[in-house]
């Protein structure tokens, strides 16, 4: 059983530590943002290796570069264009630059 006394430390320690952590949907990013994928939703097997032929991997980092027209991508030295249906499927931790 955990007290209230406890719970209170634990979110007090918390809160002072200074750690944050924002993650999104890559479609939800803005142009120049930065972040570094942490998941990758279900997508079938020929856009999942389609995805990890150009590098686009958990772990990886990742900007957006445009979004519209074409949703656009840099991943490393390159740049994807990314349909609707992979950017939804794209988690990322969003890293400051």
């Amino acid at each position: 059983m955990v007290t209230a006394e406890f719970k209170a430390q634990s979110t007090a320690s918390v809160l002072t530590t200074g750690f944050s952590v924002q993650g999104a949907s890559l479609k939800l990013m803005r142009s120049h943002e930065c972040g570094v994928i942490t998941r990758i939703k279900s997508l079938g097997e020929t856009a999942t290796q389609r995805l990890k032929a150009v590098g686009i991997t958990l772990g990886q980092s990742i900007t957006v570069e445009q979004r519209s027209p074409r949703f656009i991508v840099r991943v490393g030295n390159d740049c994807h264009t990314l349909d609707e249906t992979v950017v939804g499927a794209i988690y990322v931790r969003i890293v400051k630059r």
